[in-house]
């Protein structure tokens, strides 16, 4: 089966009112999911695409999502200094 592809993109206020980056997902199948990129997912996943705005990612893969998700909870997953 095809992977999913980005083919919505909007930008939301979070609670903390950060931008966030509301991204649909669309399945070879017709199915669809929502995902929200926090500024930092968002950062990276415009990064890797080299793209200069939003509306660029339409047609993105899934891969490139998951890879921006990863990179953004991987910067909590550094250790504290130890005393």
């Amino acid at each position: 089966m095809a992977a999913a592809t980005i083919s919505e993109v909007r930008i939301a206020a979070a609670h903390d009112g950060d931008a966030e980056l509301l991204v649909t997902l669309t399945f070879a199948n017709g199915g669809r999911s929502l995902v929200t990129l926090d500024e930092f997912a968002a950062r990276s996943l415009l990064a890797s695409t080299q793209s200069d705005n939003p509306d660029q990612l339409i047609g993105v893969g899934w891969d490139r999502v998951r890879d921006a998700l990863i990179a953004a909870s991987s910067r909590f997953n550094e250790q504290a200094p130890q005393a």
